[in-house]
């Protein structure tokens, strides 16, 4: 197992059990791997802030055949290895939790409050986007800041 840093592994940056399910292939190339440090480095910083408790990254690195299969957005950093899904039980709730990345000045392109878990990349455009997301049948659209 190859680790990207001291708390996250490649094998978990890359988990996905919809691509297990659809047998989708997502081993990410060699330039994807940089990214997928420069993520690592990114959710370390994550983790201090909360408190070094531990991440539960439910997705990370999808290759473009999986980011269609889950819906993700056409441009999503998710693609190139910059952006990873998470919840942190163990620190609180997602708008906790991105209260909380916002007051510890964590820098990154973007933090988004997504439901019931919180996107962060770490693109290297770092236009340190906050944002909620909102769900809806027309579907999901961004505003900046937060909302409860």
């Amino acid at each position: 197992m190859t680790q990207l840093s001291e708390h996250f592994s490649l094998v978990e940056l890359c988990a996905s059990s919809t691509a297990q399910r659809l047998g989708i292939d997502n081993t990410p190339g060699l330039e994807t791997i940089t990214h997928l440090t420069r993520l690592a480095a990114g959710l370390e910083k994550v983790r201090g802030a909360l408190g070094g408790h531990p991440l539960h990254v439910d997705s990370g690195y999808r290759c473009p055949t999986l980011n269609r299969a889950v819906g993700g957005a056409r441009n999503s950093a998710h693609m190139s290895g910059y952006a990873a899904d998470f919840t942190c039980p163990d620190f609180g709730t997602p708008l906790q939790i991105v209260k909380r990345l916002v007051a510890a000045g964590i820098r990154a392109d973007q933090i988004i409050q997504e439901g019931t878990w919180v996107h962060v990349s770490f693109d290297p455009a770092m236009r340190g986007q906050i944002l909620t997301a909102h769900f809806g049948s027309s579907g999901t659209t961004y505003t900046a800041g937060l909302t409860a």
